[in-house]
């Protein structure tokens, strides 16, 4: 209470800084609890799969599998307890009476998933509910958004405009701590009907790797031992799908603990996007490195006021206080305002939550810090933060002699300044770390948004690509077209912003005999018009043609495809011979490099199909609309869609949109990054405000000496601030190399990245320098300003 400026500075730092903490602790816990909610846990593995080339790199990673692994898993391996799979099939249209819905978290499912994941079942027999074929489960809310208040039990669905099946069961929704979340789960056994999938397909079908395969092993089972033993099982079983080869030496299997998926799994293939357990470890250093800020001022503030309480420890000694008591004190002191500050910090946190769940788009919750495990160490924090805030000054200060410090010849100095310049520079490195990695992680953001793609992302809008659309589209396409708002529409199997994870095999002529492709060559199937819609440039030949009817046979690549096979210009690919997927033809265009995946993946080989038309393989159609008049264009679609596909609902997406999105967790983690490293600084900058003010309160006779003396108010500025300055210099030199080191490693992530330059580290530096001249300036111009009579006449 006596020292009311600095206290504030105390309590308002160390309260900043623990409610940071707080809140990433949140978000930490939240990242490390995903699927611990299943009782089994610790015993479920997910079967992943890899395929490599003939030369033995790594050519696709994918946390799915094809069904034949799944029907002689059990007999192959019978210390496997139970094996459950999932396929995901949305979206997909649905229907009940009136109501349509492009579904888009629907699952098959074996039917002992209920055996192998804990979820509650609220209405049905988990037993039972998904063994009868063409019986379907769902979540409450889904069961609300089809039958609001009816009983669910027993009604009947349409799926894709070719089956129905009846409601079974309801189960409560997967936690938001899972890494899957379907809402809708229709048997397994549906896929044995010939007119869905086939029961020859689920026996032999190895090249549909969709299918999400979970094994529970026995308890303390070490799942190495099952995971060498996948060779000799995949050499067995798959010698006719890799004739002239070891299946072995080509693909793998590999077993993920469920609990490991969220943050250690980044295949090309995931059930939902996960997150990234660096992530986690950067989140954790910001939370250290701001309380640790916080705990930096505490000692600053305490050390420098040490000569104001000189007399006071001088009293105490003399009077029988030895260096254990006063040690307790100071202790119990910096005890104090931590727990006074923990107490305001939680209040904060639970407030701060909602801001940093839009933030982070995450699903926090205050309650996380309140569990047993959490909320015991939580109570320990402010004893342990206090201990370390004040235990440097509790040790410096009962060190202090009596007599010095009561015949007044007490002067702090020496170790104690030199160890305060430490910390200051420790303040400020933190903080231009900071900076620098902020200013870098936008410049990266920056560099993927407005790159050039080598397509035309704008005003291109997407709808995915039904049955029932399959029946009518050439009459839908030609009367769309009419309608000046369109230019162009395509269907693919796939489109730009999307995953390349289809191959099929591709061969060459070398001589006289066509050779296989050492190289992987992914495929997208089209139509006519795909590079006109997506302002795809040709570099070579032509795309195809409804003036060519062979084109089914024949080929389109890009200009990586080209180098991977050998060619040495484009032009040299033209008319070659070319075998894919077992269908042989010619090369008759090649394209232009462009970035169909995002910046993350370097553009790969790919080559363009036409399917033919007995057998369309797409699952999109892409729109190009023509002029600025978007609003219109859209209405006029929405007219035509509903006016030939009734039972398909009318959905769509911006492919803009879509670019954009695959870049969400930069720009969040950007933005939490720059929300930190301000509070970061803003802390620091307290610190330096107090000790300054205080440093400055200490020579306010000589302030006032000089100006008698003439010294110009800008000349006192300059005297005052220029020792600060020299330790903000000194905190650059040290942050430099380990901001570059952080972030050179950060930007491995990306096949195409901005490069580090020099002039960042020297805009971070000139920041911090300029806030702490700022910080140090207001209360230098204050003294300077002063009255030299005021400050001298005590004399």
């Amino acid at each position: 209470m006596k020292y009311r400026f600095i206290s504030f500075i105390n309590l308002f730092g160390l309260t900043i800084g623990l409610t940071c903490c707080l809140l990433i602790t949140t978000y930490i816990l939240n990242e490390l609890s995903y699927d611990k909610w299943n009782t089994k846990a610790e015993n479920i593995y997910r079967v992943t799969r890899t395929f490599k080339n003939t030369n033995g790199n790594i050519a696709l990673k994918l946390s799915s599998i094809s069904p034949p692994f799944g029907y002689y898993f059990p007999t192959e391996f019978p210390e496997i307890q139970k094996m459950t799979r999932l396929l995901e099939n949305g979206p997909i249209p649905t229907r009940y009476k009136d109501k349509i819905f492009n579904e888009k978290g629907l699952y098959f499912a074996d039917e002992n998933l209920f055996d192998v994941f804990s979820l509650k079942i609220i209405r049905g027999n988990a037993k039972k509910a998904l063994e009868a074929p063409f019986s379907v489960m769902m979540t409450e809310e889904t069961a609300k958004k089809y039958f609001g208040d009816e009983d669910p039990i027993n009604k009947v669905i349409r799926f894709n405009s070719q089956f129905d099946a009846k409601v079974n069961g309801i189960y409560k929704s997967f936690p938001s701590n899972s890494h899957m979340h379907p809402e809708m789960l229709v048997s397994f056994n549906t896929l044995k009907d010939s007119t869905v999938y086939g029961e020859n397909g689920l026996r032999t079908n190895w090249g549909n790797n969709s299918f999400f395969t979970y094994l529970l092993l026995p308890p303390r089972y070490n799942a190495a031992n099952l995971e060498r033993r996948f060779p000799a099982f995949i050499d067995k079983h798959m010698a006719d799908e890799y004739k002239g080869y070891k299946p072995s030496s080509l693909t793998t299997l590999g077993l993920q603990k469920l609990t490991d998926i969220h943050l250690y799994s980044h295949t090309d293939y995931e059930a939902e996007p996960n997150g990234d357990i660096s992530r986690v470890y950067i989140f954790s250093a910001i939370a250290l490195f701001i309380l640790l800020i916080a705990c930096i001022n505490y000692m600053n503030l305490s050390t420098a006021r040490s000569t104001l309480r000189a007399k006071e420890i001088g009293i105490r000694k003399v009077i029988g206080a030895g260096k254990k008591e006063l040690i307790f004190q100071f202790l119990s002191e910096s005890v104090l305002i931590c727990i006074v500050a923990a107490a305001i910090a939680l209040l904060l946190t639970w407030a701060a939550i909602p801001g940093l769940n839009r933030l982070s788009g995450q699903q926090l919750s205050f309650q996380t810090l309140l569990g047993k495990r959490i909320l015991i160490p939580l109570l320990f924090t402010p004893f342990i933060v206090g201990i370390i805030s004040g235990i440097y000054p509790a040790l410096f200060m009962s060190s202090f002699q009596p007599v010095k410090t009561l015949k007044g010849l007490f002067k702090a100095g020496g170790a104690g300044i030199s160890f305060r310049k430490v910390l200051v520079v420790s303040q400020f490195a933190i903080s231009i770390i900071l900076i620098i990695t902020t200013v870098i992680v936008f410049q990266q953001l920056h560099y993927m948004q407005t790159k050039s793609l080598g397509f035309d992302k704008d005003r291109v809008l997407t709808i995915n690509y039904t049955n029932e659309v399959s029946k009518q589209y050439e009459a839908f396409r030609t009367q769309l077209l009419q309608n000046a708002s369109f230019k162009d529409i395509t269907r693919s199997s796939r489109i730009p912003t999307g995953r390349l994870l289809d191959n099929m095999g591709a061969s060459v002529m070398n001589g006289d005999s066509l050779q296989p492709v050492v190289s992987d060559i992914k495929y997208v199937s089209c139509d006519y018009d795909f590079i006109n819609t997506f302002g795809i440039s040709l570099a070579a030949g032509r795309f195809f043609s409804r003036d060519y009817g062979t084109d089914t046979m024949n080929y389109v690549i890009n200009q990586s495809a080209v180098k991977a096979i050998g060619w040495k210009t484009d032009q040299e690919a033209i008319g070659k011979d070319f075998k894919y997927g077992g269908n042989r033809g010619h090369i008759v265009g090649v394209i232009r490099d462009f970035h169909f995946e995002s910046m993350h993946q370097a553009i790969v080989p790919v080559v363009l199909i036409m399917p033919p038309p007995s057998a369309p393989y797409f699952n999109n159609i892409s729109i190009k609309i023509s002029g600025n008049n978007t609003a219109a264009a859209l209405q006029a679609l929405e007219h035509k869609w509903k006016q030939f596909f009734p039972e398909t609902p009318y959905e769509y997406t911006f492919l803009d949109e879509n670019f954009d999105r695959l870049y969400e967790a930069e720009q969040r983690q950007a933005n939490i990054f720059t929300s930190f490293a301000c509070i970061a600084i803003f802390i620091a900058c307290l610190g330096l405000f107090g000790l300054s003010a205080f440093a400055i309160s200490q020579r306010i006779k000589e302030i006032g000496v000089r100006k008698v003396l003439g010294a110009s108010t800008n000349a006192l500025v300059v005297l005052l601030a220029k020792d600060f300055m020299k330790l903000v210099a000194i905190a650059a030199v040290v942050a430099f190399p380990v901001a570059w080191y952080a972030m050179n490693n950060w930007l491995r992530d990306f096949a195409y990245r901005v490069n580090i330059h020099w002039w960042v580290f020297v805009i971070a530096g000139l920041i911090a320098a300029l806030i702490a001249f700022a910080t140090v300036s207001f209360q230098a111009i204050k003294a300077a300003l002063a009255n030299p009579v005021k400050s001298l006449r005590t004399e």
